[in-house]
């Protein structure tokens, strides 16, 4: 298996790029990693890591998307940057799974463009994962889509579906889709719209989820536009990082509260390890003709550690084939 991964995109590359491949390749000996990237830097960051398994190997690229680059534009004008040539490789069949923690916008615009959807599937899906009081769900779409039809949150609730079931074998796995409400006849249109559609497919349609409820694990995939999702998830991130800042000032106040937070610190820590995005790396872009990973922009070692073994999970995975059977007769035209 030959995992390729974006040496050059996120906050924290190259380095911690290099270092969490590093780090996977010593703790796993399934799979091969080839960075794509500046070469001498990539090189001088193995050389301070006295690093020299060959399983991990080099592919030189002159350019860098960034984050300030317009993703359409970039696409089509930096040919030689790691994003693009990473996708020309998955799409010439010449690596088994491609990883980026770069320019979401650009990694999504490039797949499109060079990769191409499968037969059926309107848009791709950005999923990322959302830790529960019952363990993990998925939230799509988590921001590849803003503005949506209600065909493309039906395929969203499909494709997670899909996705949870094949990976994780959840079996039968339930959808429900985020409102402001509980009741059928709530929300905007677009969610109506989509309501009656999921409730007609062929899933596990279990109806509308409130925000205050996405945590309680009731539904294995939450769907969503990108707009609502990318927001969800953020919120999210800042509570759990004010509620662990806020716990850390509690304990540290005074010698009796330093002994309480010593009798919980191992339950405090199995919970802020639960919480923590670094602990399940990178998420799939769903519906386009290629596996590809999408990692957290500020992605460190560890993080980018996780997502390589999280790429060699989907790689592994029937996903791309049963998305592929399943949406070749859809008609979006006909679905709006």
């Amino acid at each position: 298996m030959l995992i390729m991964v974006d040496a050059m995109g996120g906050d924290n590359a190259p380095y911690e790029i290099v270092k969490g491949c590093m780090d996977a390749i010593n703790e796993n000996d399934d799979f091969d990693i080839l960075l794509i990237g500046d070469k001498s830097k990539i090189n001088s960051i193995l050389k301070e890591n006295d690093f020299n398994n060959k399983r991990l190997d080099v592919f030189h690229t002159t350019e860098a998307i960034t984050n300030e680059d317009s993703p359409v534009k970039a696409i089509k004008r930096k040919k030689d940057s790691s994003i693009v040539v990473g996708l020309e490789m998955i799409k010439d069949k010449k690596a088994d799974v491609f990883l980026s923690a770069g320019n979401t916008g650009a990694l999504m615009a490039g797949s499109k463009i060079i990769l191409g959807m499968l037969e059926g599937v309107d848009r791709p899906a950005l999923m990322s994962f959302l830790p529960t009081s019952k363990g993990l769900s998925v939230i799509v779409d988590a921001g590849a889509n803003t503005m949506c039809k209600p065909v493309n949150l039906l395929q969203f609730g499909v494709m997670g579906s899909l996705y949870i079931s094949e990976v994780f074998d959840v079996k039968n796995p339930k959808v429900g889709i985020v409102n402001v409400g509980a009741e059928e006849n709530k929300g905007n249109d677009l969610v109506k719209s989509s309501y009656s559609m999921l409730k007609q497919a062929n899933i596990n349609f279990i109806g509308n989820i409130e925000g205050r409820q996405v945590l309680d694990g009731d539904a294995d995939v939450i769907v969503c536009d990108g707009f609502v999702g990318n927001v969800l998830i953020k919120t999210l991130e800042g509570a759990a990082g004010y509620l662990f800042g806020s716990l850390k000032g509690i304990f540290n106040k005074n010698v009796i509260t330093k002994l309480s937070g010593a009798l919980v610190k191992k339950e405090l820590k199995k919970f802020k390890k639960h919480m923590d995005y670094t602990e399940y790396g990178g998420v799939p872009l769903l519906g386009v003709n290629g596996k590809v990973i999408k990692a957290h922009g500020s992605s460190n070692a560890k993080a980018i550690k996780n997502a390589v073994i999280r790429a060699k999970s989907y790689v592994k995975s029937n996903v791309l084939e049963q998305i592929r059977e399943d949406f070749k007769n859809m008609e979006v035209e006909d679905i709006e």
